[in-house]
């Protein structure tokens, strides 16, 4: 199966989300994966809490979380020949306007965060 990228969802989001998530990174560190993924061209990456600000104001847990879902994004990078700068909001609100995007992404070439 061929992936184009991945989807990024916060559970703060307002809209009501009626799609699987393929991964969920609690609060707590621990990551919930379905069995398979549930999707054809993008994978669903969902961040429990309100991610919805900048890195600077989020707390220790959200900054590990976003690290967990970058090391998450990197491998399945590697598994499905998917570049891991191919992120994508889920809506406009969600994650939301000020989430850190750069504090995401791993780059490939040097692998340093």
């Amino acid at each position: 199966m061929e992936f184009e990228g991945f989807v990024i969802h916060h559970s703060a989001c307002e809209q009501e989300t009626r799609v699987g998530f393929d991964f969920t990174v609690h609060s707590d560190g621990s990551v919930t994966s379905s069995p398979m993924l549930l999707h054809q061209k993008l994978i669903h990456i969902c961040l429990e809490g309100n991610f919805n600000r900048r890195y600077e104001l989020m707390s220790l847990e959200q900054k590990t979380q976003l690290f967990t879902a970058s090391k998450i994004i990197m491998e399945l990078s590697r598994l499905h020949d998917i570049s891991p700068l191919y992120l994508f909001p889920h809506a406009e609100s969600c994650p939301g306007a000020a989430f850190p995007w750069n504090a995401l992404v791993i780059y490939p070439v040097d692998g340093y965060h």
